[in-house]
């Protein structure tokens, strides 16, 4: 065989190459994205609110249980096939991404990886037909320094009673199971931090205000309070005081479902500049053939491919079994600023008419702004970047 053909046989698939399976998956998600989401997007931006037929179809499809275990109803799929659905539908509406977001890249993977059998067998089929998940660590004193958190869980026979207030808890209001951070013994500081699942009926927990946003509207953003919740013992997630590892290597693989989802900002904000350049006509022509125009489309253009590499990159080796903490937080951060940019650019190609509810690139805008907050802020991935290439890695 020559050195030819043995370099090709052993070439190894492009990052943004798909398989046939993934290419059926992204055409089908995107089909529901168009088909079923677009209509009913201003709606939900109006009233704030997801659609409550649309969340229905979000199970029906499979999309709540992605990477969820045959076994317990879900696809056993990989998180790059959850990366292209989160992409798809932020490309038409961030809010339903990152309500499918959440549900998968957190709450479901928690599960996967530190539930018990029984949790497992009991939560996992729920989660994949019909009740909704939410994670719910940060605090009013505990953002990005997250195990500061003052929830406080305390025994009592064979129960832990849960204190305190969560604040901007995606999902609130449609959840029904949540995954909450508490500390057993404030003195121990993050080595006390424990998680727990507490159902939405459990008594003592309430889900509270309703906040009002720049973007993301649709998804709900809340506050949870908990006042002697009773949660059991059997409810704890991982290990006593070991909740810490839960959040952290969570928050990881969510961050590369984060960069996903502003990928598909970027990505429908930069479709719509496109469009609307080939259609806008100043000085007698579509002001898509000026030069200049141009050239800042392809620089929209590069930018978004360099932000596919970065999340697909993250994602294959997540599937790969491989180290990905470094290259997830590179995705979140490069991404995030690539949907601001990339949208607030949109606005620009529009004129005046990019800065009115009228046309669809506002919302781009709007709703990147959150990349650069929610699962660990720009400043806290580069801190975890510099952290992992100071020690070698």
């Amino acid at each position: 065989m020559s050195g030819t053909a043995l370099g090709q046989e052993n070439l190894r698939p492009a990052l943004t190459q798909l398989s046939e399976d993934e290419e059926l998956f992204r055409a089908s998600v995107r089909e529901f994205a168009e088909g079923e989401v677009r209509p009913r997007v201003e709606k939900m931006e109006h009233d704030s609110k997801l659609d409550t037929n649309l969340i229905k179809q979000c199970f029906e499809l499979g999309l709540m249980a992605i990477e969820s275990p045959e076994e317990f109803g879900g696809a056993g799929s990989t998180i790059f096939n959850a990366v292209l659905a989160i992409e798809e539908l932020a490309r038409v509406d961030a809010s339903v991404s990152v309500f499918v977001d959440v549900h998968n890249t957190l709450v479901t993977n928690a599960f996967m990886k530190w539930g018990s059998d029984e949790l497992k067998k009991k939560y996992l089929p729920q989660m994949a037909t019909g009740r909704v998940g939410a994670y719910a660590l940060s605090e009013a004193s505990s953002g990005s320094d997250a195990f500061a958190l003052k929830t406080r869980a305390v025994e009592n026979g064979d129960f832990y009673e849960l204190t305190g207030q969560k604040l901007w808890i995606t999902n609130g209001n449609e959840a029904e199971i949540f995954i909450v951070f508490a500390t057993i013994n404030p003195e121990a500081g993050y080595k006390g931090i424990t998680a727990f699942i507490v159902e939405k009926g459990f008594a003592g927990f309430t889900v509270g205000k309703k906040e009002d946003k720049l973007g993301i509207r649709a998804s709900s953003t809340t506050e949870l309070i908990f006042d002697n919740c009773k949660v059991p013992k059997a409810n704890v997630l991982g290990e006593v005081g070991k909740g810490y590892k839960v959040s952290i290597e969570t928050l990881n693989e969510g961050r590369i479902g984060i960069a996903a989802q502003m990928l598909g900002i970027a990505q429908g904000a930069f479709e719509c500049a496109l469009n609307y350049t080939k259609e806008r006509e100043q000085f007698g022509q579509t002001i898509n053939n000026f030069q200049a125009v141009q050239f800042q489309l392809a620089e929209m253009a590069v930018e978004i491919e360099a932000a596919r590499l970065m999340t697909y990159n993250a994602a294959r080796l997540k599937d790969a079994g491989k180290s990905f903490l470094k290259e997830a937080a590179i995705a979140k951060l490069y991404t995030s600023r690539v949907a601001e940019k990339v949208s607030s650019k949109a606005i620009e190609l529009y004129g005046g008419y990019g800065y009115v509810k009228d046309y669809p690139v506002e919302k781009f805008w709007r709703d990147s702004k959150i990349g650069a907050i929610y699962e660990g802020t720009s400043n806290m991935q580069l801190q975890t970047i510099a952290k992992l290439i100071m020690s070698g890695k």
